[in-house]
């Protein structure tokens, strides 16, 4: 499902507004004059379990990565901005993903590991990439600072201004 909205605010200051994408899926289109909207939140890519074959197993065996199937979604306790689409966990309790847009092997967005201690890397370029030099991507972590890992939303909420879309939306 797609929404787009357009908002027109007093103000002539440019602003940022934080977008949580974790209740939603899809396209979501949000338009507030003067107004910087950024996705937050931290959602899972989560593969069906007829995908599970030999190459995924092998890279838990070989690289300690697990990635995602939907008989086996991690609970996430953390909320990052801008946005992560987690697709795997490895053995030390910590999480991949991508930064700014979903999973997808075919897109450019850059490829971070969060770890226990909450501590965000950026592991690759893009999937593609990841993929090509999983067997070395603990060697590529470099510290990320253009994202902050918060424990909850709630503690996201006391530092930045989210736009509530369920003030908005139209009721199911």
């Amino acid at each position: 499902m797609s929404f787009y909205f357009k908002i027109k605010l007093n103000g002539g200051n440019m602003r940022k507004i934080y977008l949580d994408r974790t209740a939603f899926s899809g396209a979501i289109g949000v338009n507030l004059e003067d107004t910087e909207i950024i996705s937050a939140g931290t959602s899972i890519f989560s593969m069906g379990v007829h995908d599970r074959n030999e190459e995924y197993q092998r890279y838990a065996n070989d690289y300690a990565i697990q990635f995602i199937f939907d008989d086996d979604i991690p609970h996430l306790e953390f909320f990052t901005v801008p946005h992560v689409d987690i697709m795997a966990k490895d053995s030390k309790g910590g999480f991949i993903g991508t930064v700014y847009q979903q999973c997808d092997s075919e897109n450019d967005a850059p490829i971070c590991y969060i770890n226990r201690d909450l501590e965000c890397f950026i592991i690759s370029e893009n999937a593609g990439d990841f993929l090509i030099n999983i067997g070395t991507w603990q060697d590529n972590m470099k510290p990320y600072d253009k994202l902050t890992v918060y424990r909850s939303k709630a503690e996201a909420e006391t530092e930045l201004e989210f736009i509530n879309l369920s003030d908005i939306l139209p009721l199911s």
